[in-house]
Parts: C-alpha cells; sequence; structure tokens
C-alpha cells in the first residue's frame, strides 16, 4: 500500500523566543521552513567543497557557498539508526535506547514516548513531511511485532520509504530485490518511467511536497537512500565517471548484480575501492536533488524563507571509499565513522561562504531549529544537543560546550570492522574506549586529525582523566554496557568500572 497518508492534529501554542535576540531576522513574517538533507553512509571527503576532486556536487558546492560549511561536525553514531533516532529527539542514543542499527525483525524502534522536532513544529503550525529512509523501526513483513512509523511521529505526508528490509542495490523500479516477491519500497508506481531510479523518484517527491505546502511553512525531512551500499548508480551517470577515470580494483568480489548478469567477481566496478563510479553517481544524483530544490524555492519567491541543512548520517564505507585524511570508516569510533560534511543555508539571513570550525553534534539539530523557529522547549523532553545558534550568528565563534560523548557496545564485531566501544572528546583531546579488551587510545586531533599517533601511554594522567569522565557520563545518564557488549577480564577492571557495574545491578 502507498504510504501517502494525511494525518491531522491540534496545532497546540508555542511561546515565541525573539530571533533577534538570537541574530536572525524573521523572513517576512513568517516562520522558517525547514529542509534536513541527509545522505546515507557519506563520508566527510565526498564532496567538492570538501576537497575531492572526482565527485561531481556543483549544487552542493553552491550550497556551501551560499551558507557555512561545518568542518567539524560529528554524528552521534557510526552507523545508522542511532543517528537518526538522535536527529529526531536532540538526545544521545543511549538515552533513545538505540546504539545500534536495527535489525529488519526487530522490535526496539522509536518509542513514541519521545516527542520528535517533527511534533513540536507540528504544534507551532508546520506541515511535516518524510521522504525516504526511516529506519527506526522493525518491519511487519520481516517479523517485528513493534513497527512504529514516521507517522506515528508527526509526520503528515510520508513518501517512498521502505517498508520491508531494505534492497540494497534494488535502487530501480519496481524496487524488487533479486528474487523477492514484492517491493521493498512504499512506492508501487513509477513516475518517472519504466527504468525509474530511486533516487530521482525521491528528489521529485521533495520538489512536490514545497510545491504544495507554499502557503504555510513546512519541515521536509528528506532521508537518502544513497550512497549506501551495495552501491548501484544510474547507468549514464556510471559511465561518465569510468570515462573520467578509470575505477580502482574491487576491494570485495561479492557482487549480487554482476552475478545476476552472468559475470563473475566485479567487472562492473560496483565495489571498486577508489574512484567508484556507482559511488560519485549516487552522489551526483543527491546532488541533483539538492539543485531542484533551490531552483524550486526560488522559483515560488520562498528561498530566503528556507533554512537548508545538509548532512550524512555516519561516515563512509571503507569497502568503496576513503575518507582520508580521516582514519576509519563506518562502523568505528575513529573520525572517518563519525566526523560528517554539513552545509547549513538560510539566503539573506545567515553569513554565506564562511567555514566554521566548531565543533557540533548532529543531535544539537532539535534544539537549534527550536531557536530558529522560534518555538519553546516542552520541558518533558529532555535534551542532551544545544543551540548553536550562536555559531550560524558568527561562524568564527565557538561553543560553550567542549565535551562529546558516544556509546557503541556490539555483542560481537561489526561486519564492517568496528568493535564495542565508547568515546569522548574534550577540546582537542580524544579518548577510545574499546569494550572487547579494555584497552584505551588517545589522540590529539588538532596535531593529528588521522589519529595515527596512540598517546595513551605518553599521557597516562590525561588519558585516566578522560576516562572518569566517560565512565561519570555513563553513570550520570544511566548508561549501561550490557555484559555481552564487553569481554573484560574482571581481574583487570578498574575500581570506577566496578562501582558503575554494582550501582547498575
Amino acid at each position: 500500500m502507498k504510504r501517502r497518508d494525511f494525518l491531522t492534529n491540534a496545532a497546540l501554542g508555542a511561546t515565541a523566543v525573539s530571533l533577534g535576540m538570537l541574530g536572525c531576522k524573521p523572513p517576512q513574517n513568517r516562520k522558517p521552513n525547514i529542509i534536513y538533507i541527509m545522505a546515507d553512509d557519506l563520508g566527510w571527503a565526498e564532496l567538492g567543497c570538501y576537497g575531492n576532486n572526482f565527485n561531481e556536487t556543483p549544487h552542493l558546492d553552491n550550497l556551501a557557498s551560499r551558507g557555512i560549511r561545518f568542518t567539524q561536525a560529528y554524528a552521534p553514531a557510526p552507523v545508522c539508526s542511532p543517528t537518526r533516532a538522535s536527529v529526531l529527539t536532540g538526545q544521545f542514543p543511549a538515552r533513545v535506547g538505540i546504539n545500534d542499527y536495527l535489525r529488519p525483525d526487530a522490535n526496539e524502534a522509536l518509542s513514541t514516548a519521545h516527542i520528535t522536532i517533527a511534533e513540536m513544529l507540528k504544534r507551532s503550525g508546520y506541515t511535516n513531511g518524510m521522504i525516504g529512509k526511516w529506519h527506526l523501526t522493525g518491519y511487519v513483513a520481516n517479523g517485528s511485532e513493534n513497527e512504529v512509523r514516521a507517522e506515528d511521529h508527526g509526520f503528515d505526508e510520508v513518501f517512498c520509504t521502505e517498508i520491508e528490509t531494505v534492497g540494497n542495490g534494488a535502487n530501480f523500479f519496481p524496487y524488487v530485490y533479486r528474487d523477492h516477491d514484492t517491493q521493498w519500497l512504499s512506492t508501487e508506481t513509477a513516475r518517472l518511467g519504466e527504468n525509474e531510479y530511486l533516487t530521482d523518484r525521491i528528489n521529485l517527491e521533495a520538489v512536490d511536497f514545497i510545491e504544495r505546502n507554499v502557503e504555510e511553512p513546512f519541515f521536509l525531512y528528506l532521508s537518502h537512500f544513497a550512497p549506501h551500499t551495495d552501491l548501484n548508480g544510474r547507468p549514464d551517470l556510471v559511465e561518465k565517471y569510468r570515462k573520467k577515470h578509470p575505477p580502482g580494483p574491487s576491494l570485495w568480489d561479492g557482487c549480487y548484480m554482476c552475478e545476476d548478469a552472468g559475470l563473475e567477481g566485479d567487472p562492473l566496478h560496483h565495489w571498486a575501492i577508489d574512484h567508484n563510479p556507482h559511488l560519485a553517481a549516487m552522489i551526483e544524483s543527491i546532488d541533483d536533488g539538492v539543485g531542484m530544490i533551490v531552483k524550486k524555492l526560488e522559483e515560488l519567491g520562498i528561498r530566503e524563507d528556507t533554512v537548508i541543512i545538509f548532512t550524512s548520517d555516519n561516515g563512509g564505507e571503507h569497502n568503496v571509499t576513503s575518507n582520508a585524511p580521516l582514519r576509519g570508516a563506518k562502523s568505528q569510533l575513529y573520525e572517518g565513522g563519525i566526523r560528517e560534511p554539513m552545509i547549513i543555508s538560510w539566503a539573506g539571513t545567515l553569513p554565506e561562504d564562511k567555514t566554521s570550525d566548531a565543533v557540533v553534534n548532529i543531535l544539537d539539530f532539535y534544539p537549534t531549529v527550536l531557536d530558529l523557529t522560534q518555538v519553546e522547549p516542552d520541558p518533558a523532553q529532555q535534551l542532551d544537543g544545544v543551540s548553536f545558534v550562536p555559531v550560524l550568528r558568527n561562524p568564527a565563534l565557538t561553543l560553550e560546550r567542549d565535551t562529546h560523548y558516544w556509546h557503541y557496545p556490539l555483542e560481537k564485531k561489526h561486519f564492517l570492522g568496528g568493535r564495542s566501544a565508547g568515546a569522548i572528546r574534550k577540546g582537542d583531546w580524544k579518548l577510545i574506549e574499546f569494550f572487547d579488551t579494555g584497552e584505551l587510545e588517545l589522540y590529539n586531533l588538532k596535531d593529528d586529525r588521522g589519529e595515527s599517533q596512540n598517546l595513551a601511554e605518553e599521557y597516562p594522567e590525561k588519558s585516566a582523566r578522560l576516562l572518569r569522565m566517560l565512565q561519570e557520563w555513563r553513570k550520570v545518564n544511566g548508561v549501561i554496557i550490557p555484559e555481552n557488549c564487553t569481554n573484560y577480564n574482571p581481574e583487570v577492571r578498574d575500581h570506577t568500572w566496578q562501582e558503575e557495574k554494582q550501582t547498575q545491578g
């Protein structure tokens, strides 16, 4: 069934906070529209405006020239579901209770006890649209007994979302994965012809949503499935990038699309480790959508009434790209797994063509949007993020908050190599605590953003101090490391760890 539901709730009043006090002028006496665009597994160094010379992203580069490009923006987790939960709730993944990506048959889901940013904006008269990847629930089609959808969290219109486990690489209509009997996507018909490409369809739905809701403020959560593996770009764009530069060797030959075509290995370059034509093609399709959105806003005369935020949910996957100069990739708490591209533009209100080195987090999106839209927080919703409106007003500023935390407990090693771990960044120093062995790694990101020199033994006191802070954060916030997510030897556990275990049962 096509998921295009229009839900209604009574709008509740909200006490206004003066945008003048925040250093932002109100656009033409109406609240600003909010467009949040999230790519899936897009690494920090994949865009032209972040130094990439192979992928072509002219519209995102132009968005950066009309706004602020952040160099130290973080995801709250190195995988999909926890980050998405934080975006919508403004809370640590550990507080939400989603610390890893949700499996298709999971009974865990984003509880309706949380008040999402969509629900907050709805109270203030916004129409909310969600297009694309949800991944904050298991699916009835896969055996879940607790499916919770975007419509349950304040979204009025929902399009092109998954109704069962994501069909890796099944990015063309009719959106059926290999020999499955049903579509994995809610979209039943093709609007762009029989060879409709998913990202193109998502872009079209985004533009249509904007056009339908031009008269009143809207919030659009545009959540791409691209460029998540299995990579499968639009053929014309793939060929363009093959001609631009020969694809690198494939790190993995498990290409089912090649196999289904009767080919051995990966001759179609779906898994090329560098100059991957499918990755570049998928990123260009996302970029095309950004261009379509900006053009539509300009045609409708609401470009200066609209805040556009672009980012990713976690780092790029190491099988198909490098996050250099950062170390690591998706599933890891190294910088390559959690540092994200982020661009924010509000033409005519925020500074343009600026770069900010302020350390911010995607979970800050919620309180920042509340500030920008003059909506008071709900006292029932504890927010772990902070508003970075001061940085938007003056990109040269940094936030008073100088400490960030990550919690990523795993029962076993992630299939991409990630390990059960926690991390803390305070100032320029970052400590990673591996739960599977108890070992510590300490890095000075100012001097070594590639995390090549572990300074834990050289600075034992600093390591111990940061570890105590990380443990105290877990204790204060009720964050538990499950027994099956650690292989600590009880005989070598430190005293603080033993105390924490006792207080948490």
